[in-house]
This record gives C-alpha cells, structure tokens and sequence, in this order.
C-alpha cells in the first residue's frame, strides 16, 4: 500500500502534475510566512521556502508523505515572485522579454522527522513581445498567482524552453518521482 501523500499547496497546477503522476493525496495548504525568509541565493531560497511549507504541514500529519514547493523566475540576478497587481505583471514580463531566465523550483518532501529537498532549475525565453501583446495577455490570463507573472502552458508569449516543462509549471514531476518513490508512495 502506497504511503498517504498531502500537497501543502493550494496552487491547481500543482494538483493537476500529481494528478497526471497517478498520485492520490490530499490538500492541506501551508500558512507559512513567506516573508520572513531573506535569501539572495535562488537556489538556497526556494529550498528554504519549501522546507518553510512543508515541515509545519509535515508536523501536524505524521503518518503522511508532505510535498512543499516554492517556484521563482530569476533573471540577470533578479527574482521575480508573485506579481501583486495586473501593472506589476505588466512590468516583470517586459522586463523578461528579449533573454533567456531561469526558473527555480525548490520542493521539499517530508515524512515525520525525514525530510528531503531538492531544487530544479528550467530556462525560458520569450517570443519577441510588444508592450500591447504584454498587457493583452495579462488582462486576458491574470497570471497573478504565477512566479514571473506567467504560465509556460500559455504559449501566446513563450517562445521555448530547456529542461523540465513541469518544474516551469510549478513542480518538477520527474525529480519528485524519484523522491516520493524513497518514502514509499
């Protein structure tokens, strides 16, 4: 029997990638404090930030496989979270436009006192886009739940990509595959 697995995401995409792996679990969404993790590392970011949501979930289901992910969008040195309004989405794309950047998804799974966390890193480029194209898009799919105020499942603005589509989307199935057999799901 395959050990019981909880998501401490609310984020769909996410449900929707353990869905797609076969994976039956559960939501419990962490209420972490986001903000009082202060990382210049990308890498070392994303680890913290989803230890940070998944030991606490971890804590209070002790016989569970918790999974915690955190995603960013890093370029030239900059990381790029969650937009807060539609202008703010407006202005990470633009600055995005025109380069590759990375995207950062740090996942931590835990089980009573185990815990292990891994980190995977994508490039993204983005078509040629203009100012109109930006603010269409954003009106048109208010990605302000997204890291980098964008979906790669929305092709109108990418022009392509290098490593694990669904680390891009928000949790890299591959990697998390390998880690979740480990605990026995």
């Amino acid at each position: 029997m395959s050990a019981k697995v909880v998501l401490a995401s609310s984020s769909p995409r996410r449900r929707e990638i353990l869905t797609e792996m076969g994976v039956d679990f559960e939501v419990c969404p962490s209420d972490a404090d986001e903000s009082s993790v202060n990382e210049s590392s990308p890498k070392r970011l994303v680890k913290e930030l989803s230890r940070l949501k998944a030991l606490p979930v971890s804590a209070s289901h002790k016989d569970s496989v918790v999974v915690g992910a955190d995603t960013i969008v890093v370029k030239g040195g900059k990381i790029y979270g969650k937009p807060l309004t539609e202008e703010r989405a407006v202005e990470m794309i633009k600055e995005l436009r025109g380069a590759w950047h990375f995207v950062f998804t740090g996942v931590t799974v835990a089980k009573g006192e185990k815990h292990t966390t891994f980190v995977v890193k994508s490039k993204v480029k983005f078509k040629p886009l203009t100012d109109e194209q930006i603010v269409e898009y954003v009106r048109a799919f208010k990605p302000l739940d997204k890291a980098g105020a964008y979906g790669i499942q929305d092709e109108e603005i990418v022009r392509e990509y290098r490593g694990s589509y669904t680390n891009i989307v928000g949790l890299p199935k591959e990697k998390l595959a390998k880690t979740l057999a480990k605990y026995g799901v």
